[in-house]
Protein backbone atom coordinates (compact mmCIF):
# COMPACT_ATOMS: atom_id res chain seq x y z
CA UNK A 1 0.00 0.00 0.00
CA UNK A 2 1.70 3.56 -0.71
CA UNK A 3 1.68 6.07 1.90
CA UNK A 4 2.40 9.63 1.44
CA UNK A 5 6.13 10.39 2.95
CA UNK A 6 5.64 12.81 5.65
CA UNK A 7 6.66 16.50 4.65
CA UNK A 8 9.56 17.70 6.88
CA UNK A 9 9.25 20.12 9.06
CA UNK A 10 10.76 23.36 8.44
CA UNK A 11 12.88 25.30 11.66
CA UNK A 12 9.91 27.75 11.88
CA UNK A 13 6.93 25.03 12.35
CA UNK A 14 9.84 23.11 14.66
CA UNK A 15 10.00 26.43 16.92
CA UNK A 16 6.64 26.94 17.60
CA UNK A 17 5.61 23.94 18.62
CA UNK A 18 8.32 23.88 20.85
CA UNK A 19 7.59 27.36 22.21
CA UNK A 20 3.40 25.61 22.48
CA UNK A 21 4.63 22.89 24.30
CA UNK A 22 7.15 24.89 26.81
CA UNK A 23 4.34 27.21 26.95
CA UNK A 24 1.64 24.32 28.32
CA UNK A 25 4.44 22.84 30.58
CA UNK A 26 4.76 26.25 32.04
CA UNK A 27 1.17 26.95 32.34
CA UNK A 28 0.52 23.25 33.99
CA UNK A 29 3.41 24.03 36.78
CA UNK A 30 2.12 27.51 37.70
CA UNK A 31 -1.16 26.88 36.84
CA UNK A 32 -2.73 28.36 40.11
CA UNK A 33 -0.28 31.50 40.73
CA UNK A 34 -0.91 32.40 37.23
CA UNK A 35 -4.66 31.86 37.89
CA UNK A 36 -5.22 34.05 41.01
CA UNK A 37 -2.66 36.69 39.44
CA UNK A 38 -4.46 37.07 35.82
CA UNK A 39 -8.01 37.28 38.28
CA UNK A 40 -6.65 39.70 40.76
CA UNK A 41 -5.25 41.75 37.86
CA UNK A 42 -9.12 42.24 36.49
CA UNK A 43 -10.53 42.93 39.70
CA UNK A 44 -8.05 45.72 40.29
CA UNK A 45 -9.01 46.99 36.86
CA UNK A 46 -12.36 47.31 37.45
CA UNK A 47 -12.01 48.47 40.76
CA UNK A 48 -10.06 51.21 38.71
CA UNK A 49 -12.74 51.44 36.19
CA UNK A 50 -15.43 52.35 38.77
CA UNK A 51 -13.99 54.94 40.23
CA UNK A 52 -11.67 56.29 37.14
CA UNK A 53 -14.99 55.84 34.72
CA UNK A 54 -18.51 55.56 36.76
CA UNK A 55 -21.88 55.03 35.00
CA UNK A 56 -23.86 58.07 35.71
CA UNK A 57 -27.62 56.87 36.28
CA UNK A 58 -30.62 58.27 37.03
CA UNK A 59 -31.03 56.24 39.96
CA UNK A 60 -27.82 57.67 41.96
CA UNK A 61 -30.87 60.67 42.30
CA UNK A 62 -33.44 59.01 44.65
CA UNK A 63 -30.38 56.81 46.70
CA UNK A 64 -28.70 60.04 47.27
CA UNK A 65 -31.74 61.72 48.31
CA UNK A 66 -33.02 58.50 50.47
CA UNK A 67 -29.35 58.89 52.64
CA UNK A 68 -29.86 62.63 53.50
CA UNK A 69 -34.00 62.75 53.95
CA UNK A 70 -33.31 62.79 57.46
CA UNK A 71 -31.20 65.77 57.34
CA UNK A 72 -33.85 67.97 54.99
CA UNK A 73 -37.16 66.27 55.82
CA UNK A 74 -38.82 69.06 52.80
CA UNK A 75 -39.39 67.51 49.47
CA UNK A 76 -38.52 70.54 47.82
CA UNK A 77 -34.92 70.91 49.73
CA UNK A 78 -34.45 67.56 49.58
CA UNK A 79 -35.42 67.40 45.62
CA UNK A 80 -32.57 70.54 45.13
CA UNK A 81 -30.15 68.96 47.31
CA UNK A 82 -30.12 65.40 45.06
CA UNK A 83 -30.01 67.09 42.38
CA UNK A 84 -27.71 69.86 42.90
CA UNK A 85 -25.20 67.25 44.49
CA UNK A 86 -25.44 64.81 41.33
CA UNK A 87 -24.64 68.38 38.71
CA UNK A 88 -21.57 68.53 40.88
CA UNK A 89 -20.27 65.31 40.88
CA UNK A 90 -20.77 64.69 37.10
CA UNK A 91 -20.13 66.39 33.86
CA UNK A 92 -22.27 68.29 32.13
CA UNK A 93 -23.00 66.75 29.74
CA UNK A 94 -24.00 63.52 31.81
CA UNK A 95 -26.54 65.51 34.50
CA UNK A 96 -27.82 66.93 30.70
CA UNK A 97 -28.29 63.16 29.97
CA UNK A 98 -30.02 62.58 33.72
CA UNK A 99 -32.33 65.72 33.97
CA UNK A 100 -33.29 66.07 30.20
CA UNK A 101 -34.96 63.24 28.17
CA UNK A 102 -37.03 65.52 26.23
CA UNK A 103 -39.96 66.02 28.07
CA UNK A 104 -40.61 62.87 29.05
CA UNK A 105 -39.93 61.34 32.76
CA UNK A 106 -36.80 62.60 33.37
CA UNK A 107 -37.44 66.23 32.47
CA UNK A 108 -40.69 65.67 34.52
CA UNK A 109 -38.79 64.86 37.85
CA UNK A 110 -36.39 67.43 36.94
CA UNK A 111 -39.45 70.36 37.86
CA UNK A 112 -41.00 68.01 40.33
CA UNK A 113 -40.37 67.78 43.85
CA UNK A 114 -43.43 66.38 45.17
CA UNK A 115 -43.64 63.43 42.53
CA UNK A 116 -39.75 62.70 42.45
CA UNK A 117 -40.63 62.11 46.50
CA UNK A 118 -43.45 60.17 45.93
CA UNK A 119 -40.94 57.77 44.17
CA UNK A 120 -39.06 56.96 47.15
CA UNK A 121 -39.93 54.31 49.22
CA UNK A 122 -39.33 51.92 46.17
CA UNK A 123 -35.66 52.86 46.98
CA UNK A 124 -35.77 53.62 51.21
CA UNK A 125 -36.17 49.78 51.56
CA UNK A 126 -32.68 49.47 50.65
CA UNK A 127 -31.57 50.83 54.20
CA UNK A 128 -27.89 49.28 54.49
CA UNK A 129 -26.97 51.09 51.34
CA UNK A 130 -28.69 54.04 52.21
CA UNK A 131 -27.20 54.36 56.14
CA UNK A 132 -24.00 53.66 54.40
CA UNK A 133 -23.65 56.96 52.04
CA UNK A 134 -25.64 58.61 54.83
CA UNK A 135 -22.24 58.08 56.99
CA UNK A 136 -19.77 58.22 54.30
CA UNK A 137 -20.94 61.73 53.11
CA UNK A 138 -20.59 63.34 56.03
CA UNK A 139 -16.62 62.66 55.04
CA UNK A 140 -16.57 63.00 51.63
CA UNK A 141 -18.38 63.95 48.60
CA UNK A 142 -21.35 62.38 48.46
CA UNK A 143 -21.18 61.28 44.91
CA UNK A 144 -17.39 60.21 45.63
CA UNK A 145 -18.97 58.23 48.18
CA UNK A 146 -20.63 56.25 45.86
CA UNK A 147 -17.90 55.24 44.11
CA UNK A 148 -16.05 54.23 46.41
CA UNK A 149 -18.51 52.25 48.10
CA UNK A 150 -18.36 50.53 44.13
CA UNK A 151 -14.60 50.31 44.02
CA UNK A 152 -14.98 48.53 48.00
CA UNK A 153 -17.45 46.25 46.42
CA UNK A 154 -15.45 44.84 43.66
CA UNK A 155 -12.25 44.29 46.44
CA UNK A 156 -14.52 42.59 48.83
CA UNK A 157 -16.24 40.51 45.90
CA UNK A 158 -13.00 39.28 44.19
CA UNK A 159 -10.97 38.45 47.86
CA UNK A 160 -13.99 36.03 48.52
CA UNK A 161 -13.70 34.64 45.21
CA UNK A 162 -10.38 33.58 45.20
CA UNK A 163 -10.39 32.82 48.60
CA UNK A 164 -13.23 30.18 47.70
CA UNK A 165 -11.35 29.17 44.69
CA UNK A 166 -7.79 28.38 46.96
CA UNK A 167 -10.25 26.18 49.74
CA UNK A 168 -10.95 24.68 46.59
CA UNK A 169 -7.56 23.69 45.80
CA UNK A 170 -9.09 25.50 42.21
CA UNK A 171 -7.29 28.49 41.83
CA UNK A 172 -6.19 27.35 38.33
CA UNK A 173 -9.98 27.78 37.20
CA UNK A 174 -9.42 32.09 38.09
CA UNK A 175 -9.35 32.82 34.63
CA UNK A 176 -12.42 31.14 33.71
CA UNK A 177 -14.34 32.61 36.41
CA UNK A 178 -13.37 35.86 35.58
CA UNK A 179 -14.24 35.16 31.81
CA UNK A 180 -17.56 34.26 33.38
CA UNK A 181 -17.91 37.56 35.12
CA UNK A 182 -17.12 39.81 32.17
CA UNK A 183 -20.04 37.57 30.74
CA UNK A 184 -22.43 38.32 33.45
CA UNK A 185 -21.57 42.33 33.14
CA UNK A 186 -19.27 42.74 36.40
CA UNK A 187 -17.76 45.90 34.82
CA UNK A 188 -21.48 47.40 33.74
CA UNK A 189 -22.97 46.54 38.15
CA UNK A 190 -19.26 47.89 39.15
CA UNK A 191 -19.62 51.55 37.45
CA UNK A 192 -23.07 51.86 38.44
CA UNK A 193 -23.69 54.04 41.63
CA UNK A 194 -26.49 51.09 42.80
CA UNK A 195 -26.22 48.46 45.92
CA UNK A 196 -26.03 45.57 43.35
CA UNK A 197 -22.20 44.96 43.91
CA UNK A 198 -22.25 45.52 47.27
CA UNK A 199 -25.09 43.05 47.48
CA UNK A 200 -23.32 40.51 45.59
CA UNK A 201 -20.63 40.60 47.91
CA UNK A 202 -22.21 40.34 51.04
CA UNK A 203 -24.22 37.68 49.19
CA UNK A 204 -21.30 35.49 48.09
CA UNK A 205 -19.63 35.83 51.65
CA UNK A 206 -22.71 34.94 52.88
CA UNK A 207 -22.36 31.08 50.60
CA UNK A 208 -19.31 30.51 50.99
CA UNK A 209 -19.28 31.05 55.11
CA UNK A 210 -22.30 28.78 54.49
CA UNK A 211 -20.29 26.08 52.27
CA UNK A 212 -17.65 25.78 55.03
CA UNK A 213 -20.05 25.44 57.76
CA UNK A 214 -19.38 29.02 59.45
CA UNK A 215 -23.53 29.30 60.49
CA UNK A 216 -23.21 32.36 62.57
CA UNK A 217 -21.28 33.96 59.98
CA UNK A 218 -23.51 32.60 57.30
CA UNK A 219 -26.58 33.99 59.21
CA UNK A 220 -24.80 37.93 59.56
CA UNK A 221 -23.83 37.90 55.85
CA UNK A 222 -26.60 37.06 54.30
CA UNK A 223 -29.01 39.07 56.24
CA UNK A 224 -26.65 42.07 55.41
CA UNK A 225 -26.99 41.23 51.97
CA UNK A 226 -30.83 41.35 52.11
CA UNK A 227 -30.81 44.31 53.93
CA UNK A 228 -28.46 46.45 50.85
CA UNK A 229 -30.98 44.64 48.51
CA UNK A 230 -34.50 43.50 49.74
CA UNK A 231 -35.20 41.40 47.02
CA UNK A 232 -32.64 38.73 47.89
CA UNK A 233 -35.49 37.61 50.56
CA UNK A 234 -36.95 35.37 46.96
CA UNK A 235 -33.83 33.45 47.24
CA UNK A 236 -33.56 32.96 50.80
CA UNK A 237 -37.31 31.33 50.79
CA UNK A 238 -36.07 28.96 47.96
CA UNK A 239 -32.85 27.90 49.65
CA UNK A 240 -34.58 27.54 53.40
CA UNK A 241 -37.38 24.96 51.88
CA UNK A 242 -34.59 22.96 50.34
CA UNK A 243 -32.82 23.12 53.39
CA UNK A 244 -35.88 21.79 54.92
CA UNK A 245 -37.28 19.83 52.67
CA UNK A 246 -33.63 17.90 51.94
CA UNK A 247 -32.98 17.68 56.00
CA UNK A 248 -29.75 19.26 55.66
CA UNK A 249 -28.75 20.95 59.01
CA UNK A 250 -27.55 25.06 58.51
CA UNK A 251 -29.37 26.42 61.13
CA UNK A 252 -27.25 29.85 59.99
CA UNK A 253 -29.11 29.53 56.40
CA UNK A 254 -32.34 29.21 58.17
CA UNK A 255 -31.96 32.38 61.10
CA UNK A 256 -30.72 34.64 57.80
CA UNK A 257 -33.84 33.89 56.25
CA UNK A 258 -36.21 34.38 59.35
CA UNK A 259 -34.53 37.16 60.37
CA UNK A 260 -34.87 38.80 56.65
CA UNK A 261 -38.78 37.64 56.31
CA UNK A 262 -39.32 39.61 59.99
CA UNK A 263 -37.25 42.56 58.65
CA UNK A 264 -39.23 42.62 55.19
CA UNK A 265 -42.16 43.55 56.44
CA UNK A 266 -40.97 45.80 58.62
CA UNK A 267 -38.72 47.67 56.61
CA UNK A 268 -41.77 47.83 54.10
CA UNK A 269 -43.78 49.73 56.56
CA UNK A 270 -41.25 51.79 57.48
CA UNK A 271 -39.90 52.82 54.13
CA UNK A 272 -43.78 53.40 52.71
CA UNK A 273 -43.44 50.76 49.81
CA UNK A 274 -45.68 51.20 47.62
CA UNK A 275 -46.18 47.46 46.97
CA UNK A 276 -45.62 44.51 44.92
CA UNK A 277 -48.11 45.37 42.30
CA UNK A 278 -47.25 49.39 41.70
CA UNK A 279 -43.72 48.53 41.85
CA UNK A 280 -43.88 46.01 39.34
CA UNK A 281 -46.26 48.24 37.32
CA UNK A 282 -43.86 51.22 37.39
CA UNK A 283 -40.78 48.95 36.57
CA UNK A 284 -41.97 46.56 34.06
CA UNK A 285 -45.42 47.85 32.52
CA UNK A 286 -45.33 51.70 32.39
CA UNK A 287 -43.47 54.11 34.78
CA UNK A 288 -46.05 56.35 36.58
CA UNK A 289 -45.00 59.54 37.52
CA UNK A 290 -46.59 59.57 40.88
CA UNK A 291 -46.55 56.96 42.98
CA UNK A 292 -48.33 58.31 46.38
CA UNK A 293 -52.14 56.10 46.61
CA UNK A 294 -50.95 54.13 43.44
CA UNK A 295 -52.64 51.31 43.25
CA UNK A 296 -53.76 49.78 40.23
CA UNK A 297 -56.28 46.80 40.09
CA UNK A 298 -53.66 43.65 39.30
CA UNK A 299 -54.45 42.39 36.09
CA UNK A 300 -53.27 39.03 34.62
CA UNK A 301 -52.89 39.92 31.23
CA UNK A 302 -50.82 42.82 32.20
CA UNK A 303 -49.09 40.68 33.81
CA UNK A 304 -48.34 37.94 31.28
CA UNK A 305 -47.42 40.88 29.02
CA UNK A 306 -44.84 42.23 31.33
CA UNK A 307 -43.63 38.32 31.63
CA UNK A 308 -43.52 38.16 27.97
CA UNK A 309 -41.66 41.32 27.36
CA UNK A 310 -38.87 40.79 29.92
CA UNK A 311 -38.30 37.72 28.87
CA UNK A 312 -37.73 38.34 24.89
CA UNK A 313 -35.20 41.66 26.70
CA UNK A 314 -33.92 39.24 28.65
CA UNK A 315 -32.87 36.63 26.15
CA UNK A 316 -31.65 38.94 23.32
CA UNK A 317 -30.51 41.96 24.90
CA UNK A 318 -29.17 40.42 28.62
CA UNK A 319 -26.77 37.24 29.62
CA UNK A 320 -28.04 36.17 32.97
CA UNK A 321 -30.13 33.38 31.01
CA UNK A 322 -27.06 32.53 29.01
CA UNK A 323 -24.51 32.27 32.47
CA UNK A 324 -27.48 30.57 33.94
CA UNK A 325 -27.59 27.54 31.51
CA UNK A 326 -23.66 27.72 31.07
CA UNK A 327 -23.70 26.90 34.91
CA UNK A 328 -26.53 24.01 34.41
CA UNK A 329 -24.68 22.40 31.47
CA UNK A 330 -21.30 22.37 33.70
CA UNK A 331 -23.05 20.77 36.20
CA UNK A 332 -24.82 18.45 34.23
CA UNK A 333 -21.17 17.70 32.75
CA UNK A 334 -19.16 17.02 35.53
CA UNK A 335 -21.93 14.96 36.72
CA UNK A 336 -21.95 12.79 34.10
CA UNK A 337 -17.82 12.24 34.09
CA UNK A 338 -18.78 10.93 37.90
CA UNK A 339 -17.55 14.14 39.54
CA UNK A 340 -20.74 15.66 41.88
CA UNK A 341 -21.34 17.65 44.48
CA UNK A 342 -21.56 16.61 48.13
CA UNK A 343 -25.14 17.07 49.93
CA UNK A 344 -24.64 20.67 51.02
CA UNK A 345 -23.14 21.97 47.88
CA UNK A 346 -26.30 20.32 45.77
CA UNK A 347 -28.75 22.02 47.65
CA UNK A 348 -27.10 25.26 47.63
CA UNK A 349 -26.41 25.06 43.44
CA UNK A 350 -30.22 24.20 43.10
CA UNK A 351 -31.42 27.09 45.41
CA UNK A 352 -29.49 29.16 42.96
CA UNK A 353 -30.91 27.88 39.74
CA UNK A 354 -34.55 27.71 41.39
CA UNK A 355 -34.25 31.67 43.11
CA UNK A 356 -33.26 32.98 39.78
CA UNK A 357 -36.27 31.76 38.21
CA UNK A 358 -38.65 32.23 41.20
CA UNK A 359 -36.93 36.15 41.23
CA UNK A 360 -38.18 36.73 37.63
CA UNK A 361 -41.21 34.97 38.28
CA UNK A 362 -42.13 37.48 41.18
CA UNK A 363 -40.96 39.76 39.31
CA UNK A 364 -40.42 39.55 35.50
CA UNK A 365 -37.62 42.40 35.11
CA UNK A 366 -34.82 41.84 32.41
CA UNK A 367 -31.71 43.60 33.60
CA UNK A 368 -29.05 40.84 34.61
CA UNK A 369 -27.44 43.29 37.49
CA UNK A 370 -31.40 41.81 39.52
CA UNK A 371 -29.89 38.45 39.27
CA UNK A 372 -25.91 38.61 39.36
CA UNK A 373 -25.86 37.46 42.77
CA UNK A 374 -26.78 33.94 42.24
CA UNK A 375 -24.59 33.65 38.98
CA UNK A 376 -20.84 33.51 39.66
CA UNK A 377 -21.93 30.88 43.01
CA UNK A 378 -22.63 28.01 40.75
CA UNK A 379 -19.11 28.23 39.07
CA UNK A 380 -17.62 28.44 42.41
CA UNK A 381 -19.51 25.34 43.68
CA UNK A 382 -18.25 23.66 40.41
CA UNK A 383 -14.82 24.13 40.99
CA UNK A 384 -13.87 21.13 42.53
CA UNK A 385 -15.56 18.87 40.37
CA UNK A 386 -14.52 20.80 37.36
CA UNK A 387 -11.09 20.58 38.34
CA UNK A 388 -11.28 16.83 38.98
CA UNK A 389 -12.74 16.19 35.29
CA UNK A 390 -9.55 18.55 34.26
CA UNK A 391 -7.36 16.26 35.99
CA UNK A 392 -8.85 13.17 34.34
CA UNK A 393 -9.01 14.14 31.09
CA UNK A 394 -4.95 15.06 31.26
CA UNK A 395 -4.79 11.54 32.28
CA UNK A 396 -6.87 9.88 30.06
CA UNK A 397 -5.11 12.02 27.51
CA UNK A 398 -1.62 10.89 28.27
CA UNK A 399 -2.15 7.39 28.94
CA UNK A 400 -1.98 6.51 24.88
CA UNK A 401 1.19 8.37 24.40
CA UNK A 402 2.39 5.69 27.33
CA UNK A 403 1.34 2.55 25.91
CA UNK A 404 2.97 3.76 22.03
CA UNK A 405 5.94 4.59 24.04
CA UNK A 406 5.21 0.97 25.95
CA UNK A 407 5.01 -0.82 22.74
CA UNK A 408 8.15 0.48 20.96
CA UNK A 409 10.13 -0.84 24.21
Amino acid sequence: MLTNSPIPKNPLDRLTEAGLAWGEGTYARFAAPIGAAAFALYILLTAMTAWVLPDANWDMLPYLAIAEEGTYPDPQVLHDYAYSTVKSGVSAEEYRVLTDDGGGFRSHMTVNAADFHSLLGMYRIKFLYAEILSTMSSVMSPVEAMRLVSVFSVLLFGAITLLWLRSEGALALAPVVGAVLIVAEFGDAARAATPDVLTSALFLGGLYAYVRGREAATAILLFLAFMARPDNIVFLAVFAVLLVAFRQKAWGALAGFAASLAAYFAISHWAHHPGWWPHLWFSSIEQHYNMDGFDPAFSVAAYLRAFAASLLRAVTMNTWVGVSVLALAAWYAAGRAGFRLDRRAGILLAALVLGVLAKFTVFPIHDTRIYFPNLIPPFLLLAAPLMGLWASASLNARRPIAAHVGDQS
